[in-house]
């Protein structure tokens, strides 16, 4: 804890404090109760786990309390928050830690001059993957929830990857709700889509944006998973992948990784419904890869 203290960052030195004193975090929010100051439960675990940072006034306020609730030296957590990050920008992972270096998306990327940050992170998704009768994707469909922690965003980058072997000239993509299809830009060797979906206005830092649109595929070999990649922490993401109910899989299961330079983990068995769907439900996204993998037979 000393050392954690001296160094930070703010979330370690926090857990380690925690950890040390053994307190739960509902009784820490019971002490400071005591003392005057409601911080819920949730926002402990957001700073502690460094998907939010305590920048408000009452928020330092309670940081200053949680130093005498942990028994700490004055200033020892303060003193480690640092500079307030502009627009409460959320903590982020290397784009490189998602794609790989030198991957076809970065060099599509390139071609859209898309900064490796766009100035966009997910409040909440929802995201619908259809496979088909032939066990291919089919489709996929997003309503995307997404807040600027910059000026002057007008646009968002989608990204979709086909399976080996699908024909990205016949990809189509088509802005739903919301927004328009801009550039695209397609890697044939690789399969993937890069895609501008451009916005009626620019976003100020804070301000949100509600978009729905859709890829339509169907050209791929038989699909066995779809995950997705997150840069930035924070937000609720859910995914639902349909299967058509005379080629239904055997098993299914949820995985995650937190870059593509280790192998997936499995979580948990998934059990298809009468409706031939499966669903996850990740409510406090963390940078890295979540997604579903299935069997046939």
């Amino acid at each position: 804890m000393a050392e954690a203290l001296r160094t930070g960052p703010f979330p370690e030195a926090l857990r380690a404090a925690l950890a040390a004193r053994g307190l739960a975090l509902h009784r820490v929010r019971h002490r400071l109760e005591q003392r005057g100051i409601n911080v819920g439960v949730t926002s402990l675990s957001y700073w502690q786990r460094g998907i939010r940072r305590p920048d408000r006034p009452e928020s330092l306020r309670a940081v200053t309390a949680l130093e005498e609730v942990l028994e700490l030296p004055e200033h020892s957590l303060t003193r480690l928050l640092g500079p307030r990050a502009p627009a409460d920008q959320p903590v982020a992972r290397p784009f490189r830690m998602l794609v790989g270096p030198g991957s076809a998306l970065e060099r599509l990327l390139g071609e859209l001059e898309a900064p490796r940050d766009g100035g966009l992170h997910t409040v909440l998704q929802y995201e619908r993957v259809q496979i088909d009768g032939d066990r291919r994707l089919a489709s996929r469909e997003a309503q995307h929830v997404v807040r600027a922690h910059r000026d002057g965003v007008d646009r968002y980058t989608a990204i979709h990857v086909g399976e080996v072997g699908c024909d990205t000239g016949r990809i189509g993509v088509v802005g739903v709700e919301n927004c328009r299809v801009g550039r695209v830009r397609r890697a044939a060797e690789a399969g993937i889509l890069a895609v501008e979906l451009l916005f009626d206005a620019r976003l100020g830092a804070g301000e949100t944006a509600a978009l729905r649109y859709r890829f339509e595929d169907g050209t791929g070999e038989p699909s066995r998973e779809y995950f997705r990649g997150f840069s930035y922490a924070g937000g609720g993401y859910v995914l639902q992948v349909a299967f058509d109910r005379a080629a239904l899989p055997v098993r299914c299961r949820r995985f995650g990784r937190p870059s593509v330079h280790v192998p997936p983990e499995f979580v948990a068995d998934l059990t298809l419904n009468a409706h031939g769907t499966v669903h996850i439900v990740e409510p406090e996204i963390q940078p890295g890869h979540v997604g579903v993998t299935w069997d046939w037979d």
